[in-house]
């Protein structure tokens, strides 16, 4: 496709707007369709009872955990995999997407084993002061959803794989299959068959089920142009099992952090009572949402951001980062607006009670203000940062920020001076604000361009 603006080197654009919104869009819609899997359940067994949406709400908080450390892999894998494409290195690219299964699905059998054989324990060390019946709905709904954890790995590596081809149509409408698939169910189990939280995680494992299987005959298939093979029986590839790790492993310690961070968060907040878990909850699902375009074009740039450092095009990459992070700040802003004026309805249908409801908008309001205001700068520049390998950085300077700013901040805001859960946001609002700082200031100081992918 001819491209009509060049760069300062007389050389043509690598992305046209036509092929970023091509990109970007399908990725977005996808962010939002994964964001109703957890959701979804939340609201339909939210009309079961509170104790009910608490027990996935905590429990959510686990499996994204996991989840997010799957991702972490997969985009590890991506990075290389599209680096590679952007040396014309067809062959390399699709021996490392090989590898990227195989190992993901292998760390996912040890994940889904650990999970199982340590059901009751993990659950009663992290919510071990919640009422029983939160307890037990939680204890049914980890069982059926952690069986899910192969084929959420699966998945996320194969989206990836897509997607460093510039293909995130496919796994967008695998997603949006999926996710109706999920609704449906939902519907038939939770309110024909009365099976309240059981039904909204068997949903949900048939759907995560349905979705690796199709992202893997479509990885089968010779049309695109990375295809996997029998990856049960692949021999390991040290070397690229090794690159998948370096870049994967940081990304997925610190998603693992943010995620024990929130754990530690929603496990403080479950002292302060079902009201609080409910709101809580709802306003965690609101501002989710109200992330998700910026989270999608983030997902993007790391795809574009390889492919120009795979053809040594270290400018273009600097010009990408700065173009898709303001788009991604005007996405963020229209979301706050409508995700504010669609909280009191969205409240009023879940069914939460009065108190928990006004509550819920309180926070709201305060994330639409503050979340436009500094939220992009202290996400979006670091996936492009990833994707030039520097994933240390970010690694280091994400968990710091969120234990020091975002968690200790909330514990002493809620156990020393009595703040409900606004003080879960007070924290956040820091975190976001000095995790911007300096990846602004890492941005400008070229420090990431120093790192090599691949070999």
């Amino acid at each position: 496709m001819k491209q009509a603006v060049l760069t300062s080197a007389g050389k043509p654009h690598l992305f046209s707007n036509r092929q970023l919104a091509a990109l970007m869009l399908p990725l977005i819609c996808e962010q939002i369709f994964t964001s109703f899997m957890g959701t979804v359940d939340s609201m339909m067994v939210s009309n079961v009872s509170e104790a009910a949406i608490s027990a996935v709400s905590l429990v959510d908080a686990i499996n994204i955990l996991v989840i997010q450390a799957f991702y972490a892999l997969a985009s590890g894998g991506a990075i290389i995999c599209a680096n590679y494409l952007g040396q014309k290195r067809q062959d390399q690219a699709e021996r490392s997407a090989n590898q990227l299964l195989f190992i993901i699905f292998s760390i996912s059998l040890a994940v889904l084993a650990v999970c199982q054989v340590f059901q009751r324990p993990l659950l009663h060390l992290i919510f071990g002061s919640v009422e029983q019946e939160v307890m037990d709905d939680a204890m049914v709904y980890f069982f059926y959803t952690s069986l899910s954890f192969p084929f959420i790995a699966l998945f996320d590596a194969g989206s990836a794989i897509f997607r460093a081809q510039n293909n995130s149509r496919l796994p967008m409408a695998i997603t949006i299959f999926t996710n109706l698939m999920n609704i449906a169910g939902n519907a038939l189990l939770i309110f024909v068959f009365h099976l309240g939280v059981a039904g909204a995680a068997i949903s949900t494992l048939v759907s995560r089920i349905a979705a690796a299987l199709l992202v893997l005959i479509f990885l089968r298939r010779t049309s695109g142009e990375l295809r996997i093979g029998n990856f049960i029986f692949l021999k390991p590839d040290g070397r690229l099992i090794k690159n998948i790790l370096r870049l994967g492993i940081p990304s997925g310690v610190e998603n693992g952090m943010f995620q024990f961070g929130k754990l530690a968060i929603q496990s403080t907040v479950s002292t302060l009572g079902t009201t609080a878990i409910a709101a809580q909850a709802m306003t965690n699902i609101l501002e989710n949402f109200n992330g998700i375009a910026g989270v999608g074009i983030g997902i993007g740039m790391m795809t574009v951001v390889g492919q120009c450092l795979g053809a040594g095009r270290p400018d273009e990459a600097r010009f990408y980062i700065k173009k898709l992070s303001l788009a991604a700040e005007f996405a963020v802003f229209g979301s706050c607006i409508l995700i504010f004026l669609l909280a009191d309805p969205v409240t009023r249908m879940a069914g939460l009670t009065q108190e928990s409801a006004s509550l819920c908008l309180f926070m709201v309001g305060w994330i639409t203000i503050v979340k436009p205001l500094v939220w992009t700068a202290a996400f979006i520049p670091g996936y492009g940062l990833r994707a030039a390998g520097d994933v240390k950085f970010s690694m280091i300077l994400s968990c710091l920020s969120m234990w020091i700013c975002r968690v200790s901040l909330c514990i002493y805001l809620i156990r020393s001076c009595g703040f409900g859960p606004m003080a879960v946001w007070i924290g956040m609002f820091t975190d976001w604000t000095v995790r911007g700082l300096f990846f602004i200031h890492r941005f400008r100081s070229g420090k990431w361009l120093k790192h090599s992918v691949t070999d």
